[in-house]
């Protein structure tokens, strides 16, 4: 028997519901903040994510489905979405044109790596991608849109945030971090190591606890910031208050993208174990001028589905649809037709075989509709239909031609 690929699965009841519900709320709460639907193809040049996401970074070295198509290019599945949308935003020459434009996506991505609870090689995501706007109340707005969404879904958080500063203030601070990495060298791990030399800062997303114990007396990002960084990041701090939204200062919080500049968050939950983060993002002001699109400034967020659909708390279930059954044969095109009608307003099921009146009541039942509709003998006769209430109990026979 052929199965699933190892890491990726079958999204089925009851998982799938509360799939469909997540992308909905994200997607009408997106839409109130401003934003509009983006749909990016799920194929890409491999060279668009090496230099956004970065050749230094784990997704890249380590995670991409990379392969030479039959044409000869090289390609990769996507394993994030925000290299596609700014290639889109680009490539339309949206970044000619000036102005704000909000991008809401959800759909798959793909990174080869060890698959663990919440944490897939085929996973889904939702995101938003704001672009134009400098304002560090942009970066703030779309914490606020994170939270509301979250509140949607009955999702408990705390939100960490960091500043990853500036081509103004970061380069002396990475040759302060290179510093202090060289004298603590030895007993970094490999990949701490090589990161040394490509991209020091990655050194401080490591998630080795050896590392991480050695990195506790390393310079902070923070404290070396520039005057315009500085303001923008105690602007932050200061609505995050004014709101009363539960956040903390994480220092070591750099994500795992290269492109990230300024405002680093993430939002995590306590109940899904060591692997905490259930979305995440930030400012990207530099990314756009990086894939040869005219300097925009950006930020944006993505939240993982498969790591929140155990957590969501669904709205009660209630009656819904219609069913229509047949306790005769020849009922049956009278059923269909008024499954046509009907479908028009509502969901209907059909069941187009002959049972009994316990039998369809038992299927309506399990299929959690509010109304079971009947045509019997005697109701076929006198061109009327038996209708059952299944929230109320209420039975009446009315005639075909007045069923609503």
């Amino acid at each position: 028997m052929i199965q699933a690929l190892r890491g990726m699965k079958d999204i089925l009841s009851p998982d799938n519901e509360r799939f469909e519900f997540i992308i909905e709320t994200a997607s009408r709460i997106a839409k109130r903040y401003g934003y509009q639907y983006i749909e990016t193809p799920l194929l890409e040049e491999t060279a668009l994510f090496k230099r956004s996401v970065g050749e230094s970074s784990d997704i890249v070295g380590k995670e991409m489905y990379q392969f030479i198509d039959k044409g000869g290019h090289d390609v990769c599945l996507r394993p994030e979405g925000t290299a596609g949308v700014v290639r889109a935003f680009i490539q339309n020459k949206l970044d000619k044109k000036g102005g704000i434009n909000r991008f809401f996506y959800y759909g798959p991505m793909f990174r080869y790596e060890r698959p663990q609870k919440g944490r897939l090689r085929e996973f889904h995501q939702f995101g938003c991608e704001s672009f134009g706007e400098t304002s560090v109340y942009e970066d703030f707005t779309i914490i606020l849109m994170i939270k509301d969404i979250f509140d949607a879904l009955g999702i408990g958080y705390r939100i960490k945030i960091n500043s990853l500063g500036c081509p103004e203030c970061m380069p002396g601070y990475r040759e302060n971090l290179i510093k202090h990495l060289q004298d603590i060298q030895d007993g970094l791990c490999e990949d701490c190591q090589r990161r040394i030399e490509t991209n020091p800062i990655r050194v401080l997303d490591c998630k080795v606890e050896a590392c991480q114990n050695l990195l506790k007396e390393s310079p902070v990002i923070v404290e070396n910031l520039c005057e315009e960084c500085d303001s923008d990041f105690n602007k932050l701090i200061e609505m995050l208050k004014s709101h009363n939204l539960p956040f903390e200062l994480d220092s070591k919080l750099v994500r795992g993208l290269d492109y990230y500049t300024r405002t680093a968050f993430e939002f995590v939950s306590d109940e899904i174990g060591a692997q905490s983060a259930i979305a995440g993002g930030g400012r990207y002001n530099r990314l756009v001028e990086f894939l040869d699109g005219k300097p925009t400034p950006a930020v944006g967020f993505a939240l993982g589905i498969e790591r929140i659909i155990e957590l969501v708390k669904m709205p009660e279930a209630k009656r819904d649809g219609l069913y229509l059954g047949i306790m005769e044969p020849e009922a049956i095109n009278t059923i269909l037709k008024l499954a046509h009608i009907q479908r028009q307003n509502q969901k209907v099921y059909t069941e187009y075989n002959k049972k009994s009146l316990k039998a369809h009541l038992k299927a309506a039942d399990r299929l959690g509709v509010k109304k079971c509709a009947i045509i019997g003998e005697d109701e076929l006769k006198a061109g009327e239909i038996w209708v059952k209430d299944l929230e109320t109990k209420e039975e009446k026979r009315i005639a075909i031609n007045q069923f609503n």
